[in-house]
């Protein structure tokens, strides 16, 4: 993955008049931002997308060819509280996926659908890296000054081997727990990671725990490794756990801000079908 952009970042207000917002128009002052959302899975290679108010990517194809994804137009963020539709898009391996605000695309004396044209034209071009591929694509489409800040994000697609994931059913019953754990510390014993077993074995048993008690079926758990070592625990309810200090007395309430503090980082998703709690290691900082 790959970014550049030029500018720097804007304060938003909000006016005290209600505007009606409409897809194709500009947004009338600083009351709102544009967003587009993307989240690609590297085991199934389907990438969910969404956009509020915001250009919808380019896709590039492994052949060279490219096409603007057919995305949804939702209102910008601030402007209203409909709901934004995703879509899900099966990528091919090896395609780059460009992300990019509205400055690379709009100059002063040139047209918008041109501009656009130009820019999956430049990303066509072949590159040595996704790094030089963004700077050529900068020195292209930024030729003439520019009314707006430009920004530009390339991602390319690579789905995982089959050895590089694991997956489990979890019962909806507690006493699952230490199975799942067992397994998970096999696992990482056959990958090689025995250093990530503790941490990873924490996660796996707090996350599931929470799923289990909290949570809904069908309840999943799937180990993902690459660079890092994932570990995602999905259930069919829409409740996220929340982090909290645990006060000294507390018999409970401390696993999650321990998989926190141990963790690189951690998150929740959701989904039509209910939501994916994620937590994440760091290899190359176990692995000598």
């Amino acid at each position: 993955m790959a970014a550049s952009g030029t500018g720097e970042p804007h304060a938003l207000g909000h006016t005290d008049e209600e505007q009606d917002f409409d897809a194709d128009d500009a947004i009338p002052g600083e009351i709102g931002a544009t967003c587009l959302y993307a989240v690609y899975d590297p085991v199934s290679g389907t990438c969910s997308m969404a956009r509020a108010g915001h250009l919808a990517p380019v896709l590039v194809l492994p052949d060279g060819s490219g096409r603007v994804v057919d995305l949804p137009t939702g209102p910008p963020l601030g402007l209203g509280s409909l709901p934004f539709e995703a879509v899900d898009l099966d990528i091919p391996d090896g395609s780059v996926l460009a992300l990019f605000t509205d400055g690379l695309v709009t100059s002063r004396e040139g047209d918008f659908d041109e501009d656009l044209s130009d820019l999956q034209r430049a990303l066509a071009q072949p590159a040595r890296s996704l790094d030089a591929l963004c700077d050529g694509v900068l020195a292209s489409m930024c030729t003439q000054p520019r009314t707006d800040d430009v920004a530009l994000l390339l991602a390319r697609t690579k789905r995982l081997s089959e050895d590089q994931v694991a997956d489990w059913a979890v019962p909806p019953d507690p006493a699952a727990v230490a199975t799942i754990r067992r397994e998970v510390v096999d696992r990482l014993a056959a990958w090689h990671l025995d250093a990530a077993a503790f941490v990873a074995e924490l996660a796996v048993s707090e996350l599931v725990t929470n799923a289990i008690r909290h949570g809904a079926e069908p309840i999943r758990l799937r180990l993902i490794r690459e660079r890092s070592l994932i570990c995602e625990v999905s259930d069919g309810s829409s409740t996220s756990p929340h982090l909290r200090r645990a006060r000294t007395f507390d018999e409970g309430g401390r696993g999650l801000f321990m998989v926190a503090q141990l963790t690189r980082r951690w998150g929740t998703r959701y989904s039509m079908t209910g939501k994916t709690i994620w937590a994440e290691q760091q290899l190359d900082e176990l692995i000598p």
